[in-house]
């Protein structure tokens, strides 16, 4: 990397043993970086639905970042107490405050536009940073806590 490069826009977060994935990518290491998601968020304890619609969400923002944000991004995926974290940042142009904005389902026939509605609809929190030098998504889920199996007295 030179000092002409530049560096995908970051969130300040302490290193900490919470840290399970760092990683740039581009297209194509967008299936690869699919799998090493599922594969960190089910051994932090996500399962069953939650861990297939965390993991789609993250998709959808990773093709994003590849399609509409410069052709590459990064990815960052951590726990923080109850719940798994996952950022993913690019330097696209942004997104216009108009289509942050709106929150409605996308027309059943429109080809895209889906990406942002879904992330938002399968994760618990949303947050979206997007300016001229590019956008930098964060979501949430809540990791259950495992119940107690039933012990015979």
């Amino acid at each position: 990397m030179t000092n002409a490069d530049h560096c995908a826009p970051r969130t300040v977060v302490p290193i900490e043993p919470a840290l399970l994935i760092a990683e740039a990518f581009d297209r194509a290491q967008v299936t690869e970086l699919r799998h090493a998601v599922t594969s960190c968020a089910q051994a932090a304890g996500l399962h069953g639905q939650r861990l297939d619609d965390f993991v789609l969400a993250i998709n959808e923002l990773i093709t994003n970042a590849v399609r509409h944000g410069g052709g590459q991004g990064a990815l960052r995926l951590w726990r923080n107490g109850g719940r798994l974290v996952c950022e993913i940042a690019d330097e696209g142009l942004g997104i216009s405050a108009q289509r942050l904005d709106d929150r409605s389902r996308p027309a059943p026939e429109t080809a895209g536009g889906w990406g942002l509605w879904l992330a938002r609809q399968l994760s618990d929190t949303m947050e979206v940073m997007s300016g001229g030098t590019g956008t930098t998504v964060r979501i949430t889920t809540e990791i259950a806590t495992p119940v107690a199996a039933d012990r015979p007295d």
